[in-house]
């Protein structure tokens, strides 16, 4: 069992392609690393399972941001057009500038960095690792899309790590292309009968578990 931790947290605002983005900013103290959440389709930085998430891993030591990629103006447009969600390019653009930001930031600067990307943010999240590979040191997929990364797969160089549902076949089928066109250490996992979602009991604690497993092996860093 993860030991209490006081945790610090403050809403922030990032200035990122174009836009402001509203985030969250979670420290646990001290922290051993970051993680940079990328949500995914039609969701936001409130979304209940990445908070989730989020809490396991700030129980485990590791301090994390939750952000919009979208202002509020530009989800009502998504929500009746569903387009800007599948805006890789987008998407990456301002997850990078959430890259670059906590490299600026004084509590985050020196911690080492990693993307937790679902559904489509999973794709923006590996981007963002081939475009900052001084600063991405490790990827997490959850029932994510790596393969609209495209062309930036075989630059990624932080092992990544993709979750994926055992019942939902198609995305596992996108999954196997992507990790099949990087170099990158990469791992694919499938938990037997979960859905896209992971709304079966105990899926989701799996989810969260194997990623902060990932992180504390590739990001952790000994204190002191």
């Amino acid at each position: 069992m993860a030991s209490a931790r006081t945790t610090a947290q403050r809403p922030v605002e990032i200035e990122a392609g174009g836009a402001a983005l509203q985030g969250d900013l979670a420290l646990p103290l001290p922290p051993r690393g970051v993680v940079l959440f990328a949500h995914g389709s039609g969701s936001s930085r409130l979304s209940p399972r990445n908070r989730h998430v989020a809490g396991v891993l700030q129980d485990a030591g590791l301090a994390t941001l939750l952000i919009d990629l979208l202002t509020a103006r530009e989800e009502e447009v998504d929500a009746r057009t569903g387009h800007l969600r599948f805006d890789i390019g987008l998407l990456a653009e301002r997850l990078i500038g959430a890259v670059d930001w906590l490299a600026r930031e004084a509590e985050t600067r020196d911690l080492p960095l990693g993307c937790f990307g679902a559904s489509t943010g999973a794709g923006a999240g590996l981007v963002a690792a081939a475009e900052r590979p001084e600063r991405v040191a490790a990827v997490v997929s959850r029932g994510g899309r790596p393969d609209l990364a495209g062309d930036a797969l075989p630059r990624v160089r932080a092992p990544t790590l993709l979750i994926v549902g055992g019942d939902d076949r198609p995305v596992i089928a996108m999954n196997e292309d992507a990790r099949s066109r990087m170099i990158a250490p990469t791992r694919l996992e499938i938990l037997p009968g979960a859905t896209h979602l992971f709304e079966e009991p105990g899926a989701l604690e799996t989810v969260a578990s194997l990623a902060a497993r990932w992180f504390d092996r590739h990001l952790a860093r000994p204190r002191g």
